[in-house]
């Protein structure tokens, strides 16, 4: 039998204030439910609530003191202790109609919400006194879904999605409150922040070039910034400084968990190498373009401008993808999670707090990766299908990781390839749909390849390489004059180049992807467009507004509500950004000899505005993105043809606008889960990005200065191979030098793509709106045909790993034990990530004596290793020795 104390909860305002602990009196006696606008709760009840909200381990919790009971949980009780039953049904009505086609809402939720509301009068009389048994209630981590208590857990789910998520995954990592006299924007948040970017910088444009490339990630640093902050809390005296008219604390006080956030937040602007960096590269080093006037102030009006003008598209996106509840932007969730790990103080009410399980974890993935790294290499490339066979071309072709497309059951034991498509981050639907679209692009590069389509079938089959006609990488200064521009003449001589079976699928795929995603959008959320493009049209008007409501019809989020107590960016900000770094792409053009007309940035600008609504909202709700580089590309090389200088440079904007103005908003997003003053968050980025910028300008030169021994080249002696700098070059040439008319005249079947992406929507989307509601819901065509993308130089092998801990952890794990993944699901990815990375830092920089030894070589015999070749059909054999079209027949 349940224990009948009541626990009597006083009226608690409905907002954010902290809490307080005479907010809560303990009772042993029955009190009229209507005393003091109060309900009696019982212990079992109490349980239940707390059993929902993700404690497991209720025995560690002391029902009898309310006041040591997390602060988070104290305040749901007070909220669904204050709720009326008419509140609660308007809350569950307008949620159920909110997220009718949410594919984030988990199902077994909205059903539940719909059995609440549509509970009979006569079944509503299932009340606390007439449960006898708990068992009821506690036997499994799902039991809430049993409608046990219909007058509690109607109010229970209502202050859930109303109050704190209607998501889970959130509600596992954020606080439905805030606490706005947490330290945060401190000088030492600061500091730090802007130290370990300095640091970052230099690590990640260093071996950025690198295969594979090192990166100082944001997790990784996110761990040293808790004991720098911890140290600098223990040791600097606690002095003011006064600098001119600021006041300088040294030392406030104890290291926060909003400084770590911010702090974070600081760091992520420079955890990537700025994109010019490629095209600085690709102009200077003699290998590409080999071009003497790149000075140094060419560089800096081509890095700000292109890092910066994604940062004032921000302004008018807030509406869109950082205030509605339904962008959760998956892929930041596990740094909240981490975060919250690191810091959380009330983390003592469970046997395996956060922060323990997290260093375990980190520590077991630290020492395991020696072994796939190092002692074992087998372990991260097991191609173990290639060992009976390692000559055979069509094993490899098939089940190869190296040279192959990577068809394998189990293709690897190491957690940086399991984790290439972020299995434990995005939602198990979006990785579901992705992978299908990979197998299906496997398919299409099969039958391409071995159909001999387009003379596929003479070059290897997964390869992002060019070819000439005579199957050799193609040699692109044989087609350029003495000045690095195009030369028709030689051109007729060597032919055009030729793409593999997996670069055509890539290709192909991509035209298909962007008339595909824009109109698929518009035909199944046309009302979520719409409102996008309106709130986006609200946010330009309210610039140029003193007053106005800057969350607008959002105003009821929880979030926003918490929010408000902080101000906004002023918009006149982002529009000085704007203008100064359009001023700087406008410079870089006019002074410089990038054979680029002024319009051309003004169109670029104007291609990535159209594409920013629909690349943000998918991203956003799926996690899964997708560059504009080689839509521009088209555009470019068809409006300015044979000139490669004027791709890369338009490029560069092209695919950095809206890629910038993304990872800002996505920082926007962390802020906003956390409660950080979004000034203190827009100074960081705009300072650390600078730092960014001019770190990497440094570094860069260093590298291009200091005769480093064939840098760029295949086999490199300190694998500084280039793979994105040579991709780089090689799309100037096809797309700008030769032009994409001749790349359609050779591959007609390229401008048959755009039309197939178009046609595409029809049966896509009668599907959507019509298919059976058991697979329509989490059809994501978008995502199906981005999984096209996965290949060359990937394969199969960087995906296959991940759907199976995708499967285990974002749908076995989340659906039966709920509270155990919200609890832990977020520190397994954060740990498993911070291993590996320190532990591949330590592993590169003491520079160990390589390990000869079967385990160390077994998977890179035969062709998979490159000592045999990976070409089945001898060029040699065809007529005049070469393949393709006829001397005097080529475009």
């Amino acid at each position: 039998m349940i224990d009948q104390n009541y626990i009597e909860l006083q009226q608690y305002p409905e907002s954010n204030d902290n809490i307080h602990e005479d907010d809560f009196i303990i009772n042993d006696e029955d009190e009229d439910d209507d005393k003091n606008n109060s309900l009696s709760l019982t212990k079992t009840q109490l349980s239940l609530i707390l059993h929902r909200l993700g404690y497991i381990d209720l025995h560690d919790l002391d029902l009898n003191n309310i006041q040591n009971l997390p602060k988070s949980a104290q305040y749901m009780i007070n909220i669904i202790n204050t709720m009326s039953i008419d509140t609660a049904i308007e809350i569950i009505r307008n949620t159920l109609a909110d997220h009718i086609e949410d594919v984030n809402f988990p199902r077994d939720e909205y059903n539940l919400l719909e059995k609440l509301l549509h509970t009979t009068s006569t079944s509503k009389q299932l009340t606390k006194i007439e449960i006898e048994d708990e068992s009821r209630i506690f036997h499994n981590e799902k039991s809430y879904l049993n409608l046990v208590d219909w007058d509690l857990q109607i109010r229970l789910e209502a202050a859930l999605v109303h109050y704190h998520s209607p998501y889970p995954e959130v509600r596992a990592i954020t606080e439905p409150y805030d606490d706005p006299t947490i330290l945060c924007e401190t000088f030492r948040a600061y500091f730090i922040g802007f130290a370990w970017t300095f640091i970052g910088s230099i690590i990640n444009t260093c071996f950025v070039h690198r295969i594979p490339n090192i990166s100082l990630s944001s997790h990784t640093v996110q761990v040293l910034l808790l004991p720098c902050g911890k140290l600098w809390a223990q040791y600097i005296p606690n002095k003011r400084l006064k600098f001119f008219r600021y006041i300088i604390d040294l030392n406030p006080g104890p290291w926060t968990y909003k400084e770590l956030m911010l702090s974070t937040i600081i760091y992520s602007c420079s955890a990537g190498v700025p994109y010019s960096m490629y095209n600085i590269f690709v102009m200077k080093l003699d290998k590409f373009y080999g071009l003497k006037w790149v000075t140094i102030t060419f560089q800096i009006f081509l890095s700000v401008s292109t890092q910066f003008l994604g940062f004032s598209f921000a302004m008018v996106m807030k509406k869109v993808c950082v205030y509605p509840s339904t962008s959760i932007w998956p892929s930041i969730l596990p740094t909240i999670a981490l975060n919250k790990a690191l810091m959380d103080e009330e983390d003592n009410s469970h046997s395996m707090t956060r922060f323990r399980f997290f260093s375990y974890v980190a520590i077991f993935s630290f020492l395991y990766n020696w072994m796939p790294s190092y002692f074992f290499k087998a372990l991260a490339n097991f191609n173990w299908t290639t060992w009976f066979a390692p000559s055979s071309i069509h094993l490899v072709n098939i089940t190869g990781s190296s040279k192959g497309l990577g068809l394998n059951p189990w293709p690897t034991f190491d957690w940086n390839r399991i984790d290439a498509g972020g299995c434990l981050t995005l939602p198990f639907y979006s990785y579901v749909n992705r992978y299908i679209g990979s197998i299906l692009g496997f398919l299409v590069i099969v039958i391409v390849y071995y159909t001999n389509n387009n003379y596929s079938s003479y070059f290897p089959i997964n390869s992002n390489y060019l070819f000439n006609n005579k199957a050799e990488v193609y040699d692109v200064h044989s087609i350029l004059n003495d000045k690095n521009q195009f030369d028709n003449d030689k051109y007729q001589q060597i032919g055009p180049p030729y793409f593999s079976a997996a670069n055509l699928v890539i290709y192909g795929a991509h035209f298909c992807l962007y008339p595909f995603s824009i109109l698929y959008n518009f035909a199944t959320e046309w009302n979520s467009m719409k409102s996008s493009f309106v709130s986006v049209w609200i946010s330009l008007t309210d610039a140029f507004k003193s007053n106005s409501n800057q969350f607008g019809r959002y105003s009821e989020d929880p979030h926003c509500k918490m929010m408000s107590k902080y101000k906004e960016v002023p918009d006149w900000w982002f529009i000085t950004i704007l203008v100064v770094s359009t001023s700087f792409a406008i410079a870089t053009v006019t002074f410089y000899d990038v054979e680029t007309p002024l319009w051309g940035i003004f169109l670029v600008i104007f291609v990535n505005f159209i594409f920013l609504i629909p690349l943000t909202s998918i991203a956003s709700v799926t996690g899964f993105s997708f560059g504009l580089n080689v839509l521009i590309e088209l555009i470019v090389g068809y409006l300015i043809p044979n000139s490669g200088l004027a791709l890369i440079t338009l490029k560069a904007f092209g695919y950095n606008i809206d890629s910038q103005a993304s990872n800002y908003i996505t920082d926007q997003k962390l802020a906003h889960y956390t409660h950080l003053p979004p000034k203190a968050v827009f100074k960081g980025q705009i300072i650390s990005t600078l730092i960014n910028i001019f770190v990497a300008l440094i570094i860069t030169n260093w590298l291009l200065d200091s005769n480093i021994p064939n840098l760029c080249e295949q086999n490199q002696k300190y694998n500084l191979e280039c793979p994105g700098a040579n991709t780089y070059f090689y799309s100037s040439i096809q797309y700008g030098e030769i032009g994409p008319a001749k790349v359609f005249k050779l591959y007609p079947v390229f401008k048959w793509c755009f039309l197939l992406g178009a046609i595409l929507v029809v049966p896509c989307a009668l599907f959507k709106k019509y298919g059976p509601r058991k697979f329509t819901t989490s059809f994501q065509p978008t995502i199906i045909m981005g999984g096209f993308l996965d290949f060359a130089p990937y394969n199969l092998s960087y995906f296959t790993g991940g759907l199976y801990m995708s499967y285990l952890f974002m749908y076995k794990l989340k659906t039966n034990y709920l509270n155990l993944w919200e609890r832990y699901n977020y520190i397994l990815s954060s740990g498993l990530t911070v291993g590996v990375a320190f532990s591949s830092l330590v592993i590169f920089f003491i520079n160990l004596p390589s390990l000869h030894w079967w385990g160390n070589t077994v998977s890179y015999q035969g062709i998979e290793g490159g000592k045999l070749s990976d070409i089945w059909r001898n060029v040699t054999s065809s007529p005049d020795g070469y393949i393709g079209l006829r001397k005097g027949e080529f475009p």
